[in-house]
């Protein structure tokens, strides 16, 4: 018999915070660009009459949990009144298989994405970068300022733009502005502009946090010395950036086979514009990979989203909940 930690959404809410999701997000890449970490084959399924739900599964594991994440979606729910995607983190134990957590991912997975981009950048931007443009004002736009915020806190200006609807970066900048700036714990020099174009020649570090499946952003609006997050593409068909702006770039991934199968690089590879990727961030992080190699480089990273980053939260989560007492334990 096990006893296994239960913690619900508003639980992980009142535990997690985007330092902690940093901190865990660096640890996961270095693990896995010391190879301490694994992950397992990806399933993704399209299920019930008229295809109205899917069912995507990560897994991996990490030295001391193995475990994964299940994320539903189902399109119809929003005028049920229900939410559209649910997710649950199941963590076991990697000495003898028992089981340890069930987790709420929700959660997890907004900051952790958030918490992606910024990482990515603080291994792979241009020194004294002085301004962001975040591509999308989303649900995830939030998390991706406060994180920027945190690890770049001398960025002059944040510019959040919508490339298919220009007006609702405006309309949505002061909720947006809000959340990021709790989330941060500190002001946030956040604007909106109906400019994406302007808004990317103009930046030294871009992130993209689309659903996009035909490109948003243009390879003649990139500009030596840049830095780009891409960490909208995760699924097969989905494109942010022109692949033509895979010509001149260094490119990075969080995991080569996933990046090229399902992220920002699958249509750039496939196209014959990518000839080959310089790394994984976890390498670079390790220091096994070299990541910017002048202050010239233009360089990409693709975050598809890997398993090792919910695991790592997963277990930052739990020992928080261990700490404050935070949480049900079941027999199991």
């Amino acid at each position: 018999m096990s006893m296994v930690r239960v913690l619900n959404k508003r639980q992980v809410s009142e535990l997690v915070s985007m330092p902690m999701a940093i901190d865990a997000v660096e640890k996961a890449y270095r693990m896995k660009g010391e190879q301490q970490g694994e992950l397992w084959p990806m399933v993704f399924h399209v299920f019930g009459p008229d295809h109205r739900g899917d069912l995507d599964i990560k897994s991996g594991n990490l030295p001391d949990r193995y475990g994964l994440k299940v994320v539903s979606w189902f399109g119809d729910n929003e005028r049920r009144g229900l939410p559209a995607l649910t997710g649950t983190e199941l963590l076991f134990d990697m000495d003898g298989g028992q089981p340890v957590a069930l987790v709420d991912a929700g959660p997890i997975t907004d900051y952790r994405t958030g918490a992606s981009a910024a990482v990515g950048a603080k291994y792979l931007a241009p020194d004294n970068p002085r301004g962001l443009c975040i591509v999308g004002c989303g649900a995830l736009a939030p998390y991706v300022a406060s994180a920027f915020a945190l690890l770049f806190p001398n960025l002059e200006e944040m510019t959040i733009v919508n490339p298919h609807h220009p007006i609702h970066a405006v309309e949505r900048l002061d909720q947006i502005k809000s959340f990021a700036e709790r989330l941060a714990g500190r002001s946030i020099p956040l604007v909106a502009s109906e400019d994406t174009e302007a808004s990317v020649r103009t930046s030294d570090l871009v992130t993209t946090i689309t659903p996009a499946t035909q490109p948003v952003v243009k390879a003649a609006w990139l500009h030596k010395g840049m830095h780009l997050s891409c960490i909208g593409a995760d699924m097969e068909g989905k494109q942010e950036i022109e692949s033509d702006c895979a010509r001149d770039a260094l490119l990075f991934c969080d995991d080569c086979s996933q990046s090229l199968t399902v992220g920002e690089f699958e249509k750039p590879f496939h196209e014959g514009a990518l000839k080959k990727l310089d790394g994984e961030i976890g390498a670079v992080i390790a220091g096994r990979a070299k990541g910017r190699r002048s202050e010239d480089d233009i360089t990409i990273f693709d975050a598809s989203g890997i398993a090792l980053l919910d695991l790592a939260m997963g277990e930052a989560l739990v020992s928080a909940a261990e700490e404050h007492g935070v949480g049900s334990l079941v027999e199991w």
